[in-house]
């Protein structure tokens, strides 16, 4: 049996909860928090075996074998070090840190030490996501040269979103995942990056446009924003027709289309728990061949994604109180 540790009890350690007690030959086996008595709770609801009222104490029991870290982004450095430092295996939740060079910092450790660590950015492990991959490169839509995805929600009155020492804003939070459904389907030839956003009066981004442009000449266009709710739709377009996919946050349906707009066919995700099983089982599998990363999202996309979130927060003025610090000392 594979034993969980998750490290925090908010509404993503929630998620996870649900799906790890669905899967077979995974123990919902400890969860953390600072205050013991939330986490006796939410190992009561969901029947963890052990509750610890502090994060230390549950990297250092023996019997975790993969961390789970669900607490804010600016405290992602802290928690996946303290895991390293143990030898704990880590899956740490997207925005996977405040920064790029804290983001290089742990994957180093990580590496060197020959200890497992993935961002748990969760589209980037969905089988469906392959498929819609497939399909662009199948010559179904001729030659991809345009793409658009959007993710957007009304959640700029909750705390994490809007406070900068929390690592705040729409971009970590919802812009992280329409840069990752632009680099899955076009990769990372970029030329260039424009872009704009509107900021909240303590200065993090509330939303956000964003223009890859590649090497060859493709463009992406990327929107999120925390103030409304969006079509979360994303789109690759060719010269032979385009396919549509619902949801880039978890996209259940894709629709491929003709250059007349005629839908062509439709495409169905699997049935899912939730759709976190797929990193689970990813880090399950990476870590039983004895590697420090996964193949669905490798060390190296992971920073190149934190090192264009941190150009374009640098291009804003949006800045974190992790900026200052040196990644050793946070």
């Amino acid at each position: 049996m594979f034993r969980i540790g998750i490290i925090g009890a908010g509404h993503i350690a929630v998620k996870m909860a649900v799906t790890i007690n669905a899967m077979p030959d995974v123990e919902a086996y400890a969860v953390a928090s600072r205050q013991y008595d939330k986490a006796a709770a939410f190992a009561g609801q969901f029947g963890f075996t052990k509750a610890y009222g502090s994060y230390e104490e549950l990297v250092k029991d023996p019997a975790v074998d993969l961390v789970y870290v669900a607490t804010p982004h600016s405290l992602h450095y802290r928690h996946v070090m303290m895991c390293l430092d143990h030898g704990k295996a880590v899956l740490c939740e997207k925005a996977f840190m405040a920064n790029a060079r804290e983001a290089a910092e742990v994957i180093r450790i990580s590496e060197e030490k020959g200890i497992f660590l993935a961002e748990a950015i969760w589209t980037r492990y969905m089988p469906f996501s392959k498929t819609i991959k497939e399909v662009v490169d199948s010559g179904a839509i001729g030659r991809p040269m345009m793409l658009s995805a959007h993710l957007g929600y009304p959640v700029a009155d909750k705390e994490r979103l809007i406070r900068p020492e929390l690592g705040g804003g729409a971009l970590l939070d919802l812009g992280v995942y329409a840069l990752n459904f632009a680099l899955m389907m076009f990769g990372t030839e970029l030329s260039d990056i424009s872009s704009s956003c509107m900021k909240s009066d303590t200065g993090v981004d509330l939303q956000n446009s964003i223009t890859l442009r590649y090497t060859d000449g493709r463009i992406a266009d990327l929107q999120s924003t925390a103030l409304c709710a969006s079509d979360r739709q994303g789109i690759v377009c060719g010269d032979k027709g385009y396919i549509v996919c619902d949801n880039i946050n978890n996209p259940l349906k894709a629709e491929l289309y003709d250059a007349n707009h005629s839908l062509v066919r439709t495409y169905n995700a699997p049935e899912q728990i939730t759709g976190f099983e797929y990193q689970v089982r990813a880090c399950i599998e990476a870590i039983g061949r004895g590697r420090t990363e996964t193949a669905y999202m490798p060390h190296s996309e992971t920073l190149l994604v934190m090192e264009i979130m941190d150009s374009l927060r640098s291009s804003w003025g949006v800045h974190f109180p992790n900026d200052n610090i040196q990644a050793a000392d946070t």
